[in-house]
C-alpha cells in the first residue's frame, strides 16, 4: 500500500463513468492502495459486483439522486471537495466548517450524446443524453489540477496508474497538468457537438458564435514543407456520421500519409463522387491532371491518364467503383502516391502490394455530392466559412446562345466538363472530349493564360473538343485561344458585359456556345 501524506496524495477518488472499459481494474488498483472510492449509479454497481468497496455519492452527500438522476453530483460536498485549494487557509477553514473532505482523483466520462445523435434518436432522447454533472465535475477538477487528478479517457488509466506508483501515491504535477488539458479539450469538444446539433435543429448555418470539434487522427511528419508542423483531425461536431472519404478510410498499405497526400486525396475522392458512371480522377497539387468517365474503370483510367501522363507521375488516383485487377495493373505502371476507392478486390490488393510505398485507402462507401455541409478556410488570424459548392448543372439549365446548337456528344462533354471544372483551381479552362479531360489550365490570374495552358497540354487532342470555363470570358481573347486550339463548342457562365461580342465571335467561327448562369470559382 502506498503511503503519502502530501496535499496532492490520492486518498479519495470519485468514479462516475458511462464507458466502463477498464474501470474495474483501475478501481481495484486504487482500493488496494487504500484509496476511498465514491461512485454513482451504474458505476457503483459494477464496482460493487466486482467486490470493490464503494460509497455511493448519495450516501456521502446525505442527499438522494433526484429528477431522474439529473441531480446527483451537483452538491457542495462534491464540488467543494474538487475545488478546494489545499494551500489556501480560507479554503481549509471553509471545508472544516462545512464538514467537506477533499476529493483527490476524479474519473469521469460523459453521456454518449454524439452516439445518440448518430443513432438518429428523437429530440428528447438527445436532450437527456446531455451530461451536466459530469462536465461540471471535470471542469472543476481540471481547474484545480494543482491538487486534483482528473481522468476522462479510459486509455489513460494505465499511464496514470504507473505515474502514481512512481510518485509514491500521487500523480506528478506534469501528469496532472497534462490530464487537465485533456479534460478541458474533452468538455470543449462535447459542448461543440451539442452546440452544432442545436444549430442544425434551428436551421442556423452561421450562428453568432461557432466552434469546431475535432479528434486527432494522425500526427504528420510535417506540413506542406518540411519546416512546417502539422496534424490531421477529423471533424467531430455532432454530425450524424462522418462524410465518407479520408476520415472514414482504412489504409491497407504504404507509408503514413503526408499533409499534401491528405489534401490531394480529399480533392480526388470528392471529384469522382460527382459521377454516376465509372469515374477516375488523377490529382496533383490539389488540381486534376486527368479526369474521365467510361463504361468501366479501366477505360476511365486510361482516358484520364492520357490527358497528362507527365503530371500524373507522383499523383493521387481516385475511383468511384471497386477497383479490379485490370485497373490496378494499369495504375502501378505509373508512380502513384495514393489510391483511394470504395473497395478493392483481393486480387487487386495483391497487385498493389508490388508497390510497397503506395498508400491504398478503402472507404467502403462514396460521399453524397449533394450533401450540404460547411467548408472552412483559415486566414492569418481567423477563418472563412461557406457552404460547399453542391451545384450541378443539368441539361435543362443550359442556355443555348449561338446559331449552331451543340451536338448530343458535345452536350455530354459540356455537362461532364462543367462538373469537373468546379474542382479545378480558378481561373480555370479545360478541354473535354468523349467525357474525358484532354487539357487542363488551372489557377491562372488571367483566363486567357488558362486557355493557352489547357491548349498546350491538349495539343492535337483539343481539336473537336469542348472548352469549359469556370466563369465567364471577360474578353474574347480566351475564347479565340480555344477556337484556335480546335474547340468546337464552349460552356461558360455568361454574364459578361461583352457577352454579345463573344457570342458574335462564336457565331463567326461556327462554334456552339451555352451559358449556365452558374460560376464555379475554387480558390
Amino acid at each position: 500500500m502506498l503511503k503519502n501524506k502530501s496535499k496532492t496524495a490520492i486518498k479519495r477518488a470519485l468514479i462516475s463513468v458511462f464507458d466502463k472499459t477498464g474501470i474495474v481494474d483501475f478501481a481495484q488498483f486504487l482500493s488496494d492502495n487504500g484509496v476511498e472510492i465514491l461512485s454513482t449509479g451504474g458505476s457503483a454497481k459494477v464496482l460493487l459486483d466486482a467486490g470493490i468497496t464503494v460509497k455511493e455519492v448519495s450516501e456521502y452527500t446525505s442527499f438522494p439522486e433526484i429528477l431522474n438522476g439529473r441531480v446527483k453530483t451537483l452538491h457542495p460536498a462534491i464540488h467543494g471537495g474538487l475545488l478546494c485549494a489545499r494551500d489556501n487557509p480560507k479554503h481549509e477553514k471553509a471545508m472544516a466548517e462545512h464538514d467537506i473532505d477533499p476529493i483527490d482523483l476524479l474519473v469521469v466520462n460523459l453521456y454518449p450524446f454524439k452516439e445518440t445523435v448518430e443513432a438518429e434518436a428523437g429530440f428528447n432522447e438527445c436532450i437527456e443524453n446531455i451530461d451536466i454533472g459530469g462536465s461540471t465535475m471535470i471542469r472543476a477538477a481540471a481547474k484545480n489540477h494543482a491538487f486534483v487528478t482528473v481522468i476522462v479517457n479510459p486509455e489513460d488509466y494505465a499511464k496514470v496508474e504507473k505515474n502514481i506508483v512512481e510518485n509514491n501515491g500521487e500523480a506528478s504535477p506534469e501528469m496532472r497538468k497534462q490530464l487537465a488539458a485533456t479534460a478541458f479539450a474533452r468538455t470543449a469538444a462535447y459542448d461543440t457537438t451539442i452546440s452544432s446539433w442545436f444549430n442544425r435543429q434551428n436551421g442556423e448555418i452561421f450562428p453568432e458564435r461557432i466552434t469546431f470539434g475535432g479528434e486527432l487522427k494522425q500526427n504528420l511528419r510535417y506540413g506542406e514543407n518540411p519546416h512546417q508542423k502539422a496534424a490531421y483531425y477529423s471533424r467531430n461536431d455532432g454530425k450524424i456520421k462522418l462524410r465518407a472519404g479520408i476520415s472514414t478510410a482504412a489504409q491497407y498499405q504504404g507509408k503514413d500519409l503526408s499533409y499534401n497526400n491528405l489534401n490531394d486525396t480529399d480533392v480526388a475522392f470528392e471529384l469522382v463522387s460527382e459521377f454516376d458512371r465509372p469515374a477516375v480522377a488523377i490529382i496533383k497539387h490539389t488540381n486534376p491532371c486527368g479526369v474521365a468517365i467510361g463504361d468501366n474503370l479501366l477505360e476511365a483510367y486510361k482516358k484520364a491518364l492520357k490527358c497528362d501522363t507527365v503530371s500524373a507521375f507522383g499523383g493521387v488516383v481516385a475511383t468511384n467503383r471497386p477497383l479490379d485487377t485490370e485497373t490496378a495493373t494499369e495504375i502501378i505502371k505509373t508512380f502513384t502516391e495514393v489510391v483511394i476507392a470504395p473497395e478493392v478486390s483481393e486480387e487487386a490488393r495483391k497487385i498493389f502490394e508490388q508497390k510497397k510505398d503506395l498508400r491504398l485507402l478503402i472507404t467502403k462507401e462514396m460521399p453524397d455530392p449533394a450533401e450540404e455541409s460547411i467548408s472552412v478556410k483559415g486566414l492569418a488570424d481567423g477563418f472563412l466559412l461557406q457552404t460547399r459548392d453542391v451545384c450541378k448543372i443539368k441539361l435543362e439549365d443550359l442556355k443555348f446562345v449561338t446559331k449552331r446548337k451543340p451536338t448530343e456528344q458535345e452536350i455530354k462533354d459540356m455537362l461532364f466538363g462543367f462538373t469537373t471544372v468546379k474542382h479545378v483551381k480558378s481561373n480555370s479552362v479545360i478541354y473535354v472530349k468523349n467525357e474525358a479531360t484532354v487539357g487542363i489550365g488551372a489557377g491562372q490570374t488571367s483566363r486567357v493564360d488558362s486557355s493557352k495552358i489547357a491548349a498546350a497540354k491538349a495539343l492535337e487532342a483539343a481539336k473537336g473538343s469542348v472548352a469549359v470555363s469556370d466563369a465567364f470570358f471577360p474578353f474574347a481573347d480566351g475564347l479565340l485561344v480555344a477556337i484556335e486550339a480546335g474547340a468546337t463548342a464552349v460552356i461558360q457562365t455568361g454574364g459578361s458585359i461583352r457577352d454579345k461580342e463573344i457570342i458574335k465571335i462564336a457565331d463567326e467561327h461556327n462554334i456552339a456556345m451555352v451559358f449556365t448562369g452558374i460560376r464555379h470559382f475554387k480558390h
